[in-house]
């Protein structure tokens, strides 16, 4: 039986027997290697964003699917679009064993074959969507034949695996393949690969976000203005922005609920005065 990259022997042999200190160092000098096999998967993820972003203005959504530490990642990531850039339901994560498998392993729900496509069907899905499986080792039941299955009736599909040439990347029109190579610890993929799944992630949520329209400049103009962290961080945008006083940046957000809405009616009142 052929040992997958993911399961592949760490390089460090006597774990047990080494210090604090070279237990962090060595854990320091894998995850160093992540950032540069997620670089040289840029052209996949390029490739698979500009998919999605023909889809997105259809009214498409972005459905992440996973198990475990994968399916955790995706619906965190998920669920800080609406707040970070005021868009609900656009991306929307499922895990193996519903919202029980994010506190508490559920560790059979991931080889049911039938279970996330029944799940994604009370979504309606349709032609504009995306489904994205996540899975270090990209054998994952649940993930693969959800996969097969968007795919064999036309929706858009991608992955995001650390095992090249693993039946889930063969599944997907686009997979993201990222080769972290073995774990510290043999075969513990929330290491390594889990953080290799979350910059991937990152990339794909925040450049689709960006190409919306919901960044000005470098500001997360559009964030829900939820908490006094929040709304300072929306005057200090629109003091910036326009050049004006805290107060009458506070009276701006205030009176408008968003930092968007804010600039954009400043700006077509600078517009109407100067065609006066």
């Amino acid at each position: 039986m052929n040992t997958t990259l993911t399961e592949s022997s760490s390089r460090f042999r006597e774990l047990d027997k080494m210090s604090v200190h070279d237990l962090l160092a060595g854990i320091n000098e894998e995850d160093a290697k992540v950032a540069a096999a997620v670089g040289k998967a840029i052209p996949q993820i390029e490739a698979l964003v500009n998919k999605i972003m023909e889809r997105l203005p259809q009214g498409g959504r972005v459905f992440y699917l996973g198990a475990g530490t994968s399916g955790r990642l995706g619906v965190l990531d998920a669920s800080e679009i609406p707040p970070t850039y005021g868009v609900k339901d656009v991306i929307v994560g499922l895990i193996a064993g519903g919202d029980t498998a994010l506190r508490r392993s559920v560790e059979n729900a991931e080889d049911d074959c039938e279970k996330a496509w029944h799940e994604l069907q009370a979504f309606h899905i349709g032609a504009t969507d995306t489904v994205i499986g996540i899975a270090a080792s990209g054998t994952t039941p649940y993930v693969v034949s959800a996969v097969e299955k968007a795919r064999a009736n036309r929706l858009l599909t991608g992955c995001i695996t650390c095992n090249p040439g693993s039946p889930l990347a063969q599944a997907a029109a686009y997979p993201v393949e990222v080769a972290v190579g073995a774990e510290v610890v043999t075969g513990s993929t929330r290491m390594k690969s889990g953080t290799a799944q979350k910059l991937v992630l990152n990339m794909i949520s925040t450049t689709l976000m960006i190409r919306m329209g919901r960044v000005k400049g470098n500001k997360m103009v559009n964030m829900q203005l939820a908490n006094h962290k929040l709304r300072k961080r929306g005057i200090r945008m629109i003091e910036e922005e326009l050049g004006v006083s805290e107060k009458e940046a506070q009276q701006l957000l205030l009176s408008h609920g968003s930092v968007k809405k804010a600039l954009d009616v400043v700006a077509q009142s600078s517009s109407c005065r100067e065609n006066l």
